[in-house]
């Protein structure tokens, strides 16, 4: 199984809406003891735990994330893959899960269903969006707000406790367990 969390790369982002991916696994790899491999060849951080499950922070900046997927995908002959990443439509703090579907708008993703399909699990965690359409952009590149940095700490935790799950229970059985309708805080 490949866990893949989207991003961008540097530390500019860090703290950012896009960048909530990256956090979760992050987190995962801190839970999982994960062993980083090799990954000059996957324009990605890439970590291995378990017998054959990998998490991966591609490093292609957002809108290529497919190019680094793929790559990993395909040396490691991995059918599945859960995607984990920021969603718009979705207010903050909430997390909802679902397989395959368009991509929303979101760059990452039809990244990623260009070049291995739509047919993937996708971990979608809630940013809110701005009033104006226009501040898109600016919005998903922001750091979150001081009221929803107190709450990332949870909320990240509540999606490992997730991940974790749905590595021995189906994506629906996560779901009911898991999804969150409302901020956690």
């Amino acid at each position: 199984m490949l866990i893949v969390g989207l991003g961008n790369p540097g530390t500019a982002y860090d703290k950012t809406r896009h960048n909530i991916g990256f956090m979760v696994i992050n987190e995962l790899i801190k839970r999982f003891g994960a062993v980083k491999q090799s990954s000059s060849n996957f324009q990605g951080e890439l970590f291995k735990f378990l017998e054959n499950h990998f998490l991966l922070k591609p490093l292609t900046f957002m809108n290529l994330s497919g190019e680094s997927v793929v790559k990993v995908k395909k040396f490691y002959k991995l059918d599945e893959v859960i995607v984990i990443h920021d969603d718009l439509d979705l207010a903050f703090g909430t997390l909802r899960f679902k397989f395959g579907g368009g991509h929303g708008g979101h760059n990452g993703l039809r990244s990623i269903d260009k070049e291995i399909t739509k047919e993937y699990a996708r971990v979608r965690m809630g940013i809110g969006k701005p009033e104006h359409k226009g501040e898109v952009t600016s919005y998903v590149l922001s750091a979150f707000s001081t009221n929803e940095a107190e709450c990332l700490p949870k909320w990240i935790a509540h999606t490992c406790d997730a991940i974790e799950f749905l590595l021995e229970h189906s994506l629906e059985d996560t779901s009911s367990k898991f999804s969150k309708k409302s901020p956690l805080c």
